[in-house]
């Protein structure tokens, strides 16, 4: 499953801090002052403490206090058939913001063995530093190499995609029985293994229970044996926090990137002297410093009588496993005792009910934390949620607070924390592993590895088997394919055309699309391309349906090798489904490129697309009101991802409601990538490009100055909008004057005052007066004339969910409901940031 340091890009939403702009901040040398360090009795010292920098010819100091060695001192830890060390030029190295820590490298043609003696078993930090070294005799860039201890994989096939690639840091904490513990390095076929700086240290023996609560059946889950990796530490509501300010060497990220509503949520901040911790020690700040405890996200405008509504925060996270949840919290909004009860949700379930800190420690500003596991069964379309909320038994003005959350992945049946992959070789599995997951799947698996093998050129991670085949396989570098792609566009297919119209661009070194379909599978599947099976035609070729042996039911794009401009679109649409993935966009499920043919397979959305709901199709029932809604905030949400859920943001181009797609449970999801285009940076105001899109939902100030923005797809998701609303085409030449362009004609009637007399007769009866009226109100704003004048798509998505509430007025159920009406926040901490420490977190890089 995902290395999750290869989805940074397609999984966090850095919304009020550009992700460039946090790795910049991270990366550069040197840390803040600007808070108080924690005094010498708080600090841990721990038994086993080896920091190497790997390749160095000499110690490397870091700003907050830690030394690592040099390669001549770590050398003795190190076995390996090979010596070779690599160091960035000195040119390089003196222009380069990053630490030093990134700037030389241990590079292993063949299996090698870091080995260090342990003082103290139990549990150890292992934290391994990434970064490929440009302009070396090795290309890092293209490395992929596995990393394990004695028992326990920790990177399976791990590559760099991101490009320029950028430093990774992994963290483990690691439980070590005996004296020794060895770090393999595994490089892949033809492939080298690298590491720039290697971390292990003793953790703390308070820091990690071997025991706590977990969420549904109401029971201890023993993790004394379990690794764990770090997936996620964040300061709720406050600024980044780094190893200078953490006794332990932790960097805590700001929360805001993943608050499901902005405007929901509003920090709160005391002076870190303030906080205490108990007497008893149960907590001290190695559990976590001051810093934390002294911010908090608490419910914006809670001074509303009788607001209901929680904070939500939604991470990326690995179906596949179970996840340590950590919530840190400390009064620190309260005036008097007692006067805050809020609850906790986890995935949906209450994980604390009328949660009262002041009772528990006595105190207010007292630092407190709680601990929960997530089992994979109630992680739904691999995101972790957890949510805060006011108490229903609470007869004052509500409240709830959150000041930190740590989110730690626990290694699986086959002792591995990527994958389900032994710590001896990636295609056995051990006895415990067979017992976890059924002998028949691991005979299925074993067959299809067998298989799969025979196939030439092909890598080894598309040997898929067929308990995950259906899964895009994340933790596999496609950055080889994006190349390939990125080539064929500059060439123009000139250099790649046969006969049939074009070769293959999957070449073996590109695979990153999920499950490979053999062409004979493809045409059994289409029935030989049956004509009666099409459901859709564009001008990249055909779209059919398809039905493979168990039933599943597909989506099946067939390119047409005659069209430039149909292949163009194609590419696009290949290299943004590659970087995304998200609920309410369609998925990429696989691909075929036998036979020069270029054939992409979807999965398949049975209740096709919005506007066929609407007036498309008279045999189809109209949805009601409230369906409207759920779908119009559905497409908002992938709307939204897409403009800041990659680093630079992608435009889509093409929001129409042919384009929005329904599946079996009516769930709205964004199709039809092939115009899409990358967002402008910082630098940039827009993107200049030839226009293009559908006429009706074309934004008007992109069509006059070519100038692409995001707003110009929040223009034409107003236009959608009006069109669930009135249930009638964009454009329909056949009406008067005044009513043929939608967006004009609802526009003057909602400035009257009189949308209600064109609206869809199914859903007249059906809304609330003021529901409507904070729909239309975002539709409206969608079409101002200016972009500088509409709202975010972040914005447009919260007024809908709040006129779903309206809708729903009195009667929502408890812990699903998010935000209130409110300004939204201005990100008041940014100019606060403290000096940041030399590393990336694999929780900034691998979200």
């Amino acid at each position: 499953m995902p290395t999750f340091a290869i989805l940074a890009e397609s999984m966090v939403e850095w919304k009020r801090v550009p992700m460039f702009l946090i790795i910049f901040i991270l990366s550069i040398t040197g840390v803040a002052t600007t808070n108080a360090i924690a005094s010498k009795t708080d600090r841990f010292v721990p038994q086993d403490n080896y920091l190497l920098s790997c390749g160095a010819s000499a110690a490397v100091p870091l700003d907050d206090g830690r030394t690592f060695r040099s390669d001549p001192d770590s050398v003795s830890f190190l076995s390996t058939p090979t010596d070779i060390k690599i160091a960035a030029k000195a040119s390089l190295a003196s222009a380069s913001p990053l630490s030093p820590l990134y700037l030389t490298a241990r590079v292993f043609s063949d299996i090698s063995t870091y080995s260090f003696f342990i003082s103290q078993p139990g549990r150890h930090w292992i934290r391994l530093y990434f970064s490929p070294i440009p302009e070396s005799q090795y290309n890092l860039t293209t490395a992929t190499f596995s990393v394990s201890t004695d028992n326990m994989v920790l990177l399976h096939d791990f590559s760099f995609i991101a490009s320029p690639p950028t430093p990774i840091l992994r963290e483990y904490l690691v439980a070590v029985q005996g004296d020794n513990l060895k770090i393999v390095f595994t490089p892949k076929k033809n492939s080298v293994a690298f590491v720039n700086a290697i971390e292990v240290v003793s953790v703390p023996p308070s820091l990690i229970p071997n025991t706590t609560t977990r969420m549904g059946p109401q029971d201890q889950f023993d993790i004394s044996n379990n690794a764990l990796q770090v997936i996620y530490r964040l300061n709720m509501g406050g600024a980044l926090v780094t190893s200078f300010n953490d006794t332990l060497g932790r960097t805590w990220l700001p929360d805001a990137p993943f608050l499901k509503i902005e405007a929901a949520a509003e920090a709160a901040w005391v002076p870190p002297r303030t906080i205490k911790y108990p007497d008893d020690k149960t907590i001290t700040p190695l559990i976590a410093p001051a810093n934390i405890y002294s911010t908090a996200q608490k419910m914006a405008s809670a001074n509303i009588t009788d607001a209901r509504f929680n904070i939500t925060w939604e991470m990326a996270a690995d179906p596949g496993f179970r996840y340590l949840i950590r919530l840190h919290f400390s009064d620190i909004i309260s005036k008097t005792l007692n006067s805050l009860y809020f609850n906790v949700y986890i995935n949906g379930m209450m994980g604390v009910s009328n949660l009262d800190l002041s009772s528990l420690t006595m105190g207010l500003a007292v630092a407190y934390y709680k601990d929960f596991i997530a089992d994979s069964s109630s992680i739904i379309n691999s995101t972790l949620v957890v949510q805060v909320g006011p108490s229903t038994t609470d007869s004052g003005n509500p409240n709830a607070i959150l000041n930190g959350l740590e989110i730690m992945k626990i290694s699986n049946e086959a002792s591995s924390l990527d994958g389900l992959f032994s710590p001896k070789t990636s295609s056995q599995v051990s006895k415990r592993t067979l017992t976890g997951i059924g002998l028949a799947l691991v005979v299925t698996a074993a067959l299809a590895v067998v298989i799969c093998c025979r196939r030439s050129h092909r890598p080894e991670w598309q040997k898929t088997n067929s308990f995950h085949s259906w899964f895009l396989p994340l933790n596999s570098s496609h950055s080889s394919f994006m190349s390939s792609c990125s080539r064929l566009s500059r060439n123009r297919f000139g250099s790649t055309r046969t006969k049939s119209g074009f070769s293959s661009i999957f070449a073996s070194s590109a695979y990153g699309l999920g499950r490979y379909f053999t062409f004979a599978e493809i045409q059994k599947a289409t029935k030989n391309f049956e004509e009666k099976g099409v459901i859709g035609v564009g001008g990249f070729g055909k779209v059919y349906l398809g039905s493979i042996e168990d039933g599943t039911k597909l989506a099946i794009k067939r390119g047409n090798p005659s069209s430039d401009q149909g292949m163009n679109e194609f590419l696009t649409e290949i290299q943004m489904l590659s970087k995304l993935r998200h609920r309410h966009l369609v998925s990429l499920i696989g691909c075929c490129d036998e036979n020069n043919e270029m054939i992409l397979v979807y999965e398949y959305m049975s209740n096709g697309p919005l506007r066929d709901h609407l007036y498309g199709d008279t045999n189809i029932k109209p949805l009601s009101w409230k369906q409207r809604l759920e779908v119009s905030i559905g497409a908002a949400k992938g709307l939204h991802y897409l403009h800041t859920g990659a680093a630079q943001g992608i435009i889509h181009r093409d929001v129409k409601t042919t384009n929005i797609l329904l599946d079996e449970n009516f769930v709205a999801k964004v199709a039809d990538f092939g115009l899409s285009k990358a967002a402008p940076s910082l630098e940039q105001t827009h993107v200049s490009t030839a226009v293009k899109g559908s006429f009706g939902y074309l934004d008007p100030e992109y069509f006059r100055r070519q100038q692409l923005t995001e707003k110009s797809d929040v223009y034409s998701f107003g236009v959608v909008l009006f069109e669930v609303l009135c249930a009638r085409p964009a454009i329909n030449p056949a009406l008067p004057r005044d009513q043929v362009n939608l967006a004009e004609w609802a526009r003057s009637w909602h400035r009257k005052g009189e949308l209600n007399k064109i609206i869809d007769p199914h859903i007249a009866g059906q809304i609330r007066p003021d529901s409507l009226e904070m729909f239309a109100e975002a539709a409206e704003k969608c079409l101002a004339d200016y972009g500088v004048d509409r709202p975010s798509m972040g914005d447009v998505l919260w007024k809908l969910e709040f006129a779903l509430q309206l809708q729903e007025k009195g009667d929502v159920v408890e812990g699903s409901n998010d935000g209130i009406p409110m300004k939204s926040l201005e990100m008041s901490n940014v100019d606060n940031m403290e000096k940041s420490a030399n590393v990336i977190p694999s929780y900034v890089q691998g979200r």
